[in-house]
């Protein structure tokens, strides 16, 4: 056969296999109906038993494998239809682990989605009667225990033989060891919120009992649990009494007193002069006998951070799993006697707080890195106490809960994202992991210090009846009237209502404008959505979990939020406002808080492409936008930090924009623009509701969006853009990777900043998509997004110009924003820097290493990272997302000396600070890339004085003495 006889051969049979092989993949509601048909069935997910052989071969359910050729093991195969999810959405129902390779189920190539799919699994078919295996869990033969648990002692024997991954995933293997099969018992505090849950649920009676078996479970529950079932069991049917006793066998096993002598026994298999084995024997010489848990939980939890800093001693992966066996007994025993430790007193309280933090910290829900920043700033105090000591002690208290959190969503976020598409139980995992930890108790003691605190500076919050008001904290000050709007899941997308104030797990990335802001995660301070509300005056405050839920009882009803610059909380029913407070809300809604675009200045006539060493701060809002004009200004000024740049002025958008556009007649875009403005203007007018004019305008900005999409561009400005990029970036057009900034009229104007609002274009190379970025870019405004926040607090929200700065890509390892000074404090003599790993850090609003730095070098570690990606930038342009982690600090003492310096610098030379035309802060973005920093932004940091000097936020906040002096002891 000739050669091009076979390549068409091989041709023909791509074209009739591709349709075979190619995986489309399944939609939510395609998964969502496959797993409500294989709980109807009686076996599930699976298709047959069978054998299967150590040569690779499969036999019938009655043909073993004969032992010449290695024996093999039986169980169930698969239905071909769950083969092919695994292929074409990578998610793995009903996985049985001796089916399965473990590096193939360690699944790094996918951040470990199948190991973190199983556990969440674990936890529906506990929560919801089996879930998709309701009815096959009854499958004979389906799964053999004996030979998942061997399975399970493989898997980790063979992956914690990596030094690599026992540093870097400490904390998901650990808390892996609480699903899978591996000899020990597993996750017995599990079995008992999903059985009390089930039992709930079907008996609305039992509700008081499962709530304090799920907020607070102790040894007491069992009796308690007892005598409900005595009093209330003519309520109680046959089926629903046997589970009553498979809850309370868990909660025996789970509460039978841990002897510190079989605890010891776990690691007999490390050396005799191993620093594990030499602890865990000191821990068992000292505290074998010890029945008291102030004592043993201190001790404990000094021993689960010992396991964490050794287990790299040895490289056998069989001892290390031991070792972490070893720590999650440990966490158990704190767990079962942490509610029999009840200071009475506030050292009492910080000692507990102490000890929870470093068993947390041992347990991976801290890196150790982070945990050595603040250890020591949780030292009990000695007698007495200032009440500033107290209050900032409290502050690094209820981080270490906000951080262990962040770990939990961002280990577990990716999987638990992609199973609420099609099953929302999926969210409650997050709940479920952390209850079920250590960061149950120390949230408790935590609030209990709190309110000890409270009462000692005459301060607390007022938000309704919610219990543990401690938690919560004001982060920007405001008020607000508004419906209360509590998400629960993922708000990514969710169309919000301007007039409402939404309680957030995590506030989504685009939010449109809202009344007021609560979260679980405050997430980044000084992300585009946390400036946007700093400076508007919006009320913004953090919040717990439980918190969250509380105010679910909340939900659609009126209420009155007030966030005091001290940083307390009011929040109040609609109803039950005072007469000062309707007058506040009144007076506010009556005044026109509204700033005005200025454009009396603005030079449209310039239309060439300017080079951005060319521009000043003084060209801002008459050439370009602030962004160009300043960074211009700062290439002048810090040549060494800054790249080149072009920019593309205002003159050369409203140039096109004068263009006719297709389908109106003649009638040009900006044209176009200007009746949408005009009809929607009358039908204010006319009385149209402020719904339906929003709808209108929206529309019409779709259709503007639509066409300047396929825009021509003139002759002239091609050409010139060609030309400049070669002068200017140093390569020709589609040769240099590039950013593409939108750069508007509306952005740092004195009362409201624009940040985060428009599109920038990530790193593009080829000609065509630099191209179409620009037009993307020009039509950015119109979205419903900016154009939200425009028409909220512009009063000419339709006078918005594009300019666009194009700077060439720098692919940093990590980036960032400094603010230079301590905004939370106002103080002017430190600086407050968020940095997150790779490109386009801490601004989206990502889990950011926040610090407070200082003159002197000393820092205070304000959150982590826990951003689980990273975006890294190739030549080839786009970008590709990277797995990060987070065993290592993202900043070195080089990068944190640098920072200062240019903090410093910045306002030493910057013409505004310098003559003392402006005195605040400057609002800067910046990254590294091997070491060597890199300016990208500067502007100056708006905050809403309003806010800030509202004389009703002043007065529902007491005047606190820092310096008085409290009795610890």
């Amino acid at each position: 056969m000739n050669t091009s006889l076979r390549l068409l051969l091989f041709l023909c049979i791509l074209c009739v296999a591709a349709p075979i092989n190619a995986q489309s993949k399944k939609s939510p509601q395609q998964i969502a109906a496959m797993i409500d048909e294989y709980r109807a069935l009686d076996r599930g997910p699976y298709q047959k038993i069978e054998w299967f052989c150590k040569d690779g071969s499969r036999r019938a359910a009655r043909d073993p494998c004969p032992d010449n050729i290695g024996g093999g093991i039986q169980h169930a195969s698969y239905k071909p239809a769950v083969e092919d999810l695994q292929k074409s959405n990578h998610i793995y129902l009903g996985e049985i682990l001796s089916y399965t390779k473990p590096w193939k189920f360690w699944d790094g190539y996918h951040n470990h989605s199948r190991i973190k799919q199983y556990q969440l699994q674990n936890y529906l078919e506990g929560v919801d009667n089996g879930w998709i295996q309701e009815r096959s869990q009854y499958y004979r033969g389906s799964v053999q225990i004996e030979d998942e648990e061997a399975w399970g002692r493989d898997f980790y024997q063979n992956i914690l033989s990596s030094d690599t991954i026992t540093r870097r995933d400490y904390f998901l293997v650990r808390e892996s060891l609480r699903d899978i099969p591996h000899g020990e018992e597993t996750n017995l505090s599990q079995e008992i919120r999903a059985r009390s849950k089930v039992l709930a649920d079907q008996i609305p009676q039992f509700m008081n009992q499962r709530i304090k078996i799920h907020s607070n479970p102790e040894v007491s529950d069992i009796a308690a649990t007892r005598q409900w079932l005595k009093d209330n069991g003519d309520k109680v049917n046959a089926k629903q009494r046997e589970e009553f006793e498979r809850l309370d066998d868990a909660m025996q096993r789970f509460f039978e007193p841990t002897a510190i002598s079989d605890l010891t026994k776990l690691v007999d298999n490390w050396p005799k002069d191993s620093a594990i084995y030499k602890a865990t024997q000191e821990f068992s010489e000292r505290y074998g006998a010890e029945t008291n848990p102030e004592i043993l939980i201190p001790g404990a939890a000094k021993l689960m951070c010992e396991l964490r800093e050794n287990i790299d001693e040895d490289p056998r992966g069989s001892r290390r799993m031991a070792a972490m066996q070893l720590s999650r007994r440990l966490e158990d025993l704190i767990f079962k006697t942490a509610s029999q430790w009840e200071p009475d007193t506030i050292q009492g309280l910080q000692e507990k707080i102490l000890a929870l933090s470093t068993a947390l910290a041992g347990a991976g829900y801290t890196e150790l890195w982070e945990w050595e920043q603040v250890e020591n700033s949780l030292a009990p105090s000695s007698g007495t106490a200032t009440l500033g000591e107290l209050q900032d002690y409290l502050t690094t208290a209820r981080r270490q809960v906000e951080w262990g959190t962040g770990m939990v969503n961002a280990v577990y976020g990716d999987v638990v994202s992609q199973y609420s598409e099609f099953e929302p139980l999926a969210y409650g995992f997050y709940d479920d992991r952390i209850r079920s930890s250590l960061l149950l108790p120390l949230g408790e003691t935590i609030g209990e210090l709190g309110k000890r605190v409270a009462i000692a500076a005459g301060l607390e919050n007022q938000v309704v009846d919610l219990d543990n008001q401690s938690t919560i904290r004001g982060l920007n000050p405001g008020f607000a009237v508004g419906n209360l709007v509590v998400v629960t899941g993922n708000a990514e997308g969710l169309d919000v209502d301007e007039k409402s104030i939404y309680v957030f797990d995590h506030p989504p990335s685009d939010l449109r404008p809202v009344a007021g802001i609560a979260t679980v995660s405050e997430g980044n301070l000084v992300s585009h959505v946390q400036l946007l509300a700093r400076n508007l005056g919006i009320p913004n405050l953090a919040l717990s979990r439980e918190n969250l839920d509380d105010l679910q009882a909340y939900n659609g009803k009126s209420v009155f939020l007030a966030v005091s610059p001290a940083g307390n909380v009011v929040m109040k029913l609609a109803s039950d406002m005072s007469d000062r407070e309707r007058d506040l809300v009144s007076t506010q809604s009556r005044e026109n808080r509204k700033v005005s675009i200025p454009t009396n200045k603005i030079k449209l006539e310039k239309r060439e492409i300017l080079n951005m060493r060319d521009v000043t701060s003084k060209d801002s809002g008459i050439l370009a936008g602030p962004k160009a004009a300043n960074l211009g200004q700062l290439k002048q000024l810090f040549p060494e930090y800054v790249v080149e740049g072009l920019v593309i002025p205002f003159g050369i958008f409203k140039d096109h924009m004068e263009q006719a556009m297709p389908d109106q007649g003649g009638v040009s875009y900006w044209g176009f623009l200007n009746n949408a403005f005009a009809k929607a203007e009358q039908m204010e007018a006319n009385g149209s509701s402020p719904e339906d004019v929003r709808r209108y305008t929206l529309s019409q900005f779709d259709i503007l969006r639509e066409k300047i999409a396929t825009m021509p561009f003139t002759p002239q400005f091609s050409q010139s853009l060609e030309r400049q990029f070669k002068t200017i970036l140093g390569g020709r057009l589609g040769s240099v990777p590039v950013f593409l900034r939108s750069d508007t009229n509306m952005e740092d104007l004195p009362q409201f900043t624009g940040a985060g609002l428009n599109l920038t274009v990530f790193n593009v190379v080829d000609k065509d998509k630099i191209m179409q970025g620009i037009r993307d870019v020009w039509a950015s405004p119109y979205t419903a997004r900016s154009y939200g926040w425009r028409h909220a607090y512009l009063s000419n929200p339709e006078n918005v110009y594009p300019s666009i700065l194009v700077i060439p890509s720098v692919d940093v390892d990590y980036s960032g924003v400094l603010i230079t000074k301590d905004f939370l404090n106002d103080d002017p003599s430190k600086i407050t820097l968020a940095m997150s790993r790779g490109a386009g850090g801490a601004v989206d609003g990502q889990s950011a290493e926040t610090y407070v730095i200082s003159e002197d070098g000393s820092k205070v570690l304000l959150s982590p990272a826990r951003e689980p990606r990273a975006r890294s930038l190739p030549v080839t342009g786009g970008s590709i997302m990277n797995d990060s982690s987070f065993e290592y600090p993202i900043l070195n003492k080089k990068n944190l000396q640098d920072v200062w310096d240019i903090s410093r610098l910045v306002h030493e030379t910057m013409p505004e600070s310098k003559s003392g035309e402006y005195t605040g802060a400057w609002d800067i973005e910046l990254g590294f890339k091997d070491n060597k920093l890199f300016l990208f932004q500067i502007r100056p940091f708006v905050e809403n004085d309003n806010a800030r000097g509202s004389e009703y936020l002043r007065s529902i906040t007491p005047k606190i003495d820092r310096n008085k002096r409290v009795v610890t002891n």
